[in-house]
């Protein structure tokens, strides 16, 4: 059965998109005309702000876009909105916010030394890790995915874990201490094998772990997460199979290998980024030391 049963709200969130609109112009206005409002604050390169609108474009494409739709109907779709959401989302929005303006917001009163803890290194492996595995055990799972409150708020605490998660090793601020060299490649090895049980717990499961994606009441209450109640009463809906070809145990499994490689391609493409940003950082100090050793003395 076609998607386009669930209308046009449902499939492409528009008033999601009208906030993300908003967020990119308050974006643009304070890098721009309000740029001087704020302490030590300078020009904001293109790059950097090709990579904030490139994160609101994949916050958008995970909840906004019928891949939104789709993950409360195959739970691969789900997995794969998971790893753009918190695999993708933040390094990009980290790197494309300009330090003067993460300054701003993190050197508050209160939320200096909550972030202090939050973004230290250790903790926030254990943060962000747990409470993504815990939120896939099947009991919790089931629990949030048929309540708005609960579904919002496990979201937005991952999304601030994932954002914790990849502060150590992305942030620039000379201040705020953060992973370096050898370190950083330990921090992502450590965090790929703290991902590994959760996937690991849905590759190999021989039988359907969801009740949202197999008994048809729990699967028809998720979908009121994302199609409007109007809506989705004037369907007659009978369960996810409608829509979803592959077998339930298939499509789980699928799901968990999904999440696994688009994870092992982040951490890759941003060890690769590390490693280019080191050996740049070296051949500029070699650079200067040779200099240093070139330049002749002065004459006493």
């Amino acid at each position: 059965m076609s998607f386009d049963i669930f209308g046009f709200r449902a499939l492409w969130s528009p008033y999601f998109f009208i906030v993300l609109l908003l967020i990119v112009a308050i974006y643009f206005l304070i890098i721009g005309p309000w740029r001087t409002k704020f302490e030590d604050s300078s020009p904001v390169s293109n790059k950097q702000k090709a990579l904030f609108v490139t994160a609101i474009l994949f916050l958008y494409i995970s909840k906004g876009s019928p891949v939104d739709l789709l993950g409360h109907i195959m739970f691969s779709a789900h997995m794969t909105q998971m790893a753009i959401l918190y695999l993708v989302v933040p390094p990009f929005l980290i790197l494309g916010v300009p330090d003067w303006l993460w300054r701003s917001i993190l050197y508050r009163p209160v939320i200096k030394p909550i972030m202090k803890v939050l973004t230290n290194p250790i903790i926030a492996l254990i943060v962000f890790n747990g409470v993504f595995s815990l939120y896939h055990v099947p009991l919790v799972f089931d629990f949030v995915k048929t309540d708005s409150l609960y579904h919002a708020i496990m979201t937005t605490a991952i999304f601030i874990g994932a954002m914790c998660m990849w502060w150590p090793l992305l942030n620039t601020l000379s201040d705020w201490k953060s992973l370096t060299g050898i370190k950083k490649v330990g921090y992502i090895f450590a965090d790929g094998v703290l991902l590994t049980p959760a996937c690991a717990l849905i590759i190999f499961a021989n039988d359907p772990l969801y009740l949202t994606y197999s008994e048809p009441q729990a699967w028809i209450n998720a979908l009121q997460l994302c199609v409007p109640a109007d809506m989705l009463a004037g369907l007659n809906l009978t369960g996810p199979d409608m829509f979803n070809t592959l077998p339930l145990v298939e499509d789980q499994q699928l799901g968990g290998v999904l999440m696994k490689i688009i994870q092992e391609i982040v951490y890759g493409t941003i060890l690769a980024y590390i490693f280019f940003k080191w050996a740049g950082s070296e051949r500029r100090k070699d650079e200067l030391e040779l200099k240093k050793n070139l330049s002749p003395e002065p004459v006493k």
